[in-house]
């Protein structure tokens, strides 16, 4: 592990809620105390730092003095709402005891999902970091309903460090790191040391949720695993109650899983097409267009199209699949739902003479779609 985690120069940092609340009863400031003056340290050691930290529902929960973890979507994005103040407040105070700015970024899924809102991001992250200061993010849980059901923010930091392009992820957990079967049914189970982020075989390794307080299960941080290792990012699974765990990561030592990226890296725009989470359709394509996308790196024409499911405009993303419907690409659609069902099966030259009109040649153009 020493030489992907001694030589990363730009590090995202999660931290899950079971390691930022007392069981659920609010923040524990003693341990929010312990990884400000861990990322301190990482600063000195001239690391770039952006951390992605859990706890403003169980934050908010103890200070509307819920015991429970409500049900309601409205209910949980007023705890958000109410206990982020509190997180930010911590974190600020607790930075600034060691001369460290600090700034709150809220984000949902729709901010990546734009390109320009994408785009914007990226430099408003670009330029703090560059300022020195030390980016604290969570979802915008008061408006992401979608989110807040998963409580994913696994899925959170893998986009962020696509998002920057990071050289490498940590997540922290109350677990040792990925074993190959849950050490709770089976207490023999072998941790994983190091595997490569894009094997199959890990999925099937993780286990559900562990606790009432968050929501993100290894699963949630073996996939975040394998969409930062499309940026080239590295990512590590481990325990966050070992000692200086971040500082000992960063001087070469093994601690939980490695996860490593070995694919080739996508170009930026390709990158976000990849990280798009909610597609608005897709279209089953024959044995010809899979070659033709997969072998010979071409656009998809609406020749190779059979068939097209969902509701989606001209511009949205879509997946692409085949005929067993399996994904093996996703882009940007040049027709609506509509207008792809009714041009599907025909020769480009066909399209003006059943439409009416044509715009593109391409159903998807090669450069707005990416290979999976």
């Amino acid at each position: 592990m020493s030489s992907e985690l001694s030589q990363a120069k730009r590090l995202v940092v999660k931290v899950g809620s079971s390691l930022v609340t007392n069981g659920g009863q609010g923040l524990d400031h003693g341990a929010l105390t312990r990884w400000v003056l861990q990322i301190a340290a990482l600063r000195k050691h001239g690391r770039e730092v952006i951390l992605v930290s859990s706890g403003a529902i169980a934050e908010g929960m103890q200070r509307l003095g819920w015991k429970k973890r409500p049900k309601s979507v409205h209910e949980l994005q007023a705890a958000a709402a109410v206990g982020q103040m509190g997180l930010v407040q911590v974190y600020e105070s607790c930075f600034r005891q060691h001369n460290l700015l600090t700034s709150q970024i809220l984000l949902t899924h729709d901010d990546l999902a734009d390109r320009k809102r994408y785009l914007n991001a990226r430099s408003t992250l670009r330029t703090l970091l560059g300022l020195g200061v030390i980016p604290i993010i969570n979802e915008n849980d008061t408006v992401a309903t979608d989110e807040i059901r998963v409580g994913d923010n696994d899925t959170l930091g893998s986009l962020v460090t696509n998002l920057i392009e990071a050289d490498a992820l940590i997540i922290l957990t109350d677990q040792a790191g990925l074993f190959e079967a849950d050490p709770r049914k089976q207490p023999d189970a072998k941790l994983v040391r190091i595997a490569n982020a894009a094997d199959p075989a890990l999925e099937k390794m993780a286990g559900g949720a562990g606790s009432q307080i968050g929501l993100g299960g290894m699963l949630t941080k073996v996939i975040a695993a394998q969409r930062a290792a499309r940026s080239g990012a590295h990512t590590v699974i481990a325990s966050g109650h070992e000692p200086d765990v971040l500082v000992r990561l960063i001087k070469g030592e093994a601690i939980g899983t490695l996860l490593r990226a070995q694919s080739a890296t996508l170009a930026a725009r390709k990158q976000w097409l990849a990280d798009h989470l909610q597609l608005r359709g897709s279209v089953t394509l024959d044995a010809g267009a899979v070659r033709a996308l997969a072998d010979d790196g071409k656009s998809l024409l609406p020749i190779g199209v059979s068939d097209v499911s969902g509701e989606f405009e001209r511009g949205e993303a879509v997946s692409c699949r085949d005929e067993a419907g399996a994904e093996i690409a996703r882009g940007l659609i040049n027709y609506s739902a509509s207008e792809t069902r009714r041009i599907l099966r025909s020769p480009s030259s066909e399209i003006e003479a059943r439409l009416g009109y044509v715009d593109d040649l391409e159903l998807i153009h090669r450069d707005n779609l990416v290979l999976l």
